[in-house]
């Protein structure tokens, strides 16, 4: 494999260029396909994607100042960031992703983006379990007191 190739499959790896950047583009293209060359484009649904991209880079952005470590667990954070959105949800970035995904069916009325969606409400919960049992080992009691204190996904539902 080429350093080149390298490169672009560890790009590939990264969530967020795939959510908010691959995922787009293919869902404009087959759309472009699938509905020869026209594109259904609902506006009243672009501020899901808006949000979405807002919400998981501005949160990224407070949980590093805040927390350290890297983006991810790759590089464990130092303390809890139990303020800012994080007194809502414990998991913001990853409902970003969700809402963005959300948007982009919406706003194209696509059944491939609806699908994508679909596939990862699953793969983010699983993602956020495994975090968090990371965060229960580094954090203990800590962490027990605030997963118990504040909800996985929607503030006060679930």
């Amino acid at each position: 494999m080429t350093d080149r190739a390298r490169a672009v499959r560890r790009w590939l790896k990264s969530t967020s260029n795939r959510t908010f950047i691959v995922y787009p583009l293919v869902v404009i293209a087959v759309e472009l396909v699938l509905q020869h060359g026209t594109l259904h484009f609902v506006p009243w649904f672009t501020p899901l994607l808006a949000w979405g991209y807002l919400q998981y880079r501005l949160v990224g952005n407070y949980r590093l100042a805040r927390g350290k470590g890297g983006p991810g667990l790759s590089v464990p954070p130092e303390r809890i960031v139990t303020t800012g959105a994080y007194c809502y949800t414990r998991n913001p970035m990853y409902l970003g992703h969700l809402i963005f995904m959300l948007g982009l069916a919406l706003t194209f009325q696509s059944w491939i983006a609806a699908l994508l969606l679909l596939v990862h409400i699953p793969w983010f919960h699983r993602r956020a379990l495994e975090d968090e049992a990371q965060l229960r080992a580094l954090f203990g009691p800590d962490y027990e007191a605030y997963a118990a204190r504040v909800k996985r996904w929607i503030p006060g539902i679930l």
